[in-house]
């Protein structure tokens, strides 16, 4: 462990920005947000976790390897963009299915630029944290044991 302030506000920051990030992530596709903007806030909770532990602590709560995250964000972009076409229109042609009511959020409206998003969200996740990891283990790499 490095700080133990670091280490604790970490902890405690962690679910907030997950949380902070999926609500941008979901108001992005009617106003300012989305997928990048939101995937750059849940990569950042997991570097405040690194920087406050390690990164193995942070790559244990990620669950998962950061290039996994971008394979399966580009996948999802991808396909909601065929979507479209297969509806008759041009690649990336938003769809959207009929509109519902959920108890605490009111009106919900999902569709294909929703799906983009979580693509473009989990393919910024796993570049940022699969950047940062890469360079940390380079740092490491060069650190003499005491």
């Amino acid at each position: 462990m490095k700080s133990m302030i670091l280490h604790q506000s970490g902890r405690m920051l962690f679910p907030w920005l997950i949380v902070l990030s999926i609500i941008v992530l979901y108001r992005g596709h009617n106003l300012p947000g989305g997928g990048f903007i939101g995937g750059l806030i849940a990569a950042t909770a997991f570097l405040l976790a690194s920087l406050g532990d390690s990164a193995q602590e942070a790559r244990r709560l990620l669950r998962c390897e950061p290039t996994t995250l971008m394979g399966v964000g580009l996948a999802i972009a991808i396909f909601s963009g065929v979507i479209g076409v297969f509806g008759g229109g041009p690649f990336l042609t938003g769809e959207w299915l009929p509109g519902f009511k959920l108890p605490l959020l009111g009106s919900v409206h999902l569709g294909t630029p929703v799906l983009f998003d979580v693509g473009v969200y989990l393919t910024v996740i796993g570049f940022v944290l699969h950047s940062a990891f890469s360079l940390s283990t380079l740092s490491e790499f060069g650190e003499e044991e005491d």
